[in-house]
């Protein structure tokens, strides 16, 4: 088994006034050559978004964009004729393919933001842009796994184009949680969202985040609750 730790603290970011940010890997300003990526994943960013304020129309082309709100509502827009609003606990998923231009704002004026943006390469170039949603209801779930994007959208997860899967887990204090990885040639990426766990018996906090590559399952558990994202993606 091999692992690589980010803690909370070592992360990059920013305080842009509109938008506070933290950057698992490199993005934007922040360039830091060890932390480039994670196998196929390119991008985990921890966003808190004003009122009033978010991303402007911007355009990307080839690549999976997931994003996990946690707390009040995205207005999305873009170039394929979407208009939506994603409240917390909802996931939308992107496949920019060939070119989408899209804005992700917070049309709220007394209510605050927050979200995970995650990017994975994809794995059909150029192929028509595609735009979905789903209501996981993430802050209500049980102890356990929740597939919340996967290549295909398998077990009632949104679509994406890759062999990659991004499950969102609640642990408790009760029992440990066993995922078995997918693929060999996959690693995970464990994110912790809040709360303390034990992944492998390495102890990680919020905002903390674990590689792991080489291994076939993972077994994580806690005292006292903890939430966590489950990104598991090709290494090659």
């Amino acid at each position: 088994m091999k692992t690589v730790i980010h803690r909370a603290d070592t992360r990059g970011g920013g305080n842009h006034g509109w938008l506070t940010t933290r950057y698992s890997f490199s993005f934007a300003d922040w360039y830091e050559p060890t932390r480039m990526g994670f196998g196929k994943l390119r991008v985990l960013n921890d966003d808190v978004i004003a009122e009033s304020a978010g991303f402007g129309a911007h355009s990307h082309s080839n690549m999976e964009i997931i994003t996990i709100v946690t707390s009040g509502t995205v207005t999305h827009t873009d170039s394929m004729g979407n208009t939506f609003k994603v409240p917390a606990g909802d996931v939308q998923v992107m496949s920019a393919g060939t070119g989408v231009t899209h804005s992700e704002e917070n049309t709220s004026q007394d209510e605050g933001l927050s979200l995970f943006q995650i990017w994975i390469e994809t794995n059909r170039q150029n192929s028509k842009p595609n735009y979905a949603q789903k209501a996981f209801h993430l802050a209500n779930s049980l102890p356990g796994t929740t597939l919340l994007a996967s290549e295909n959208g398998q077990e009632g997860s949104l679509p994406i184009q890759q062999d990659a899967y991004i499950s969102y887990v609640a642990v408790d204090g009760t029992k440990p949680i066993s995922y078995s990885v997918r693929d060999t040639q996959h690693g995970v990426y464990v994110f912790v969202i809040e709360g303390d766990v034990s992944v492998m018996d390495i102890e990680l906090s919020g905002r903390d985040g674990l590689g792991l590559n080489d291994v076939d399952s993972i077994t994580l558990s806690s005292k006292n609750g903890a939430s966590l994202l489950l990104i598991e993606v090709p290494m090659h």
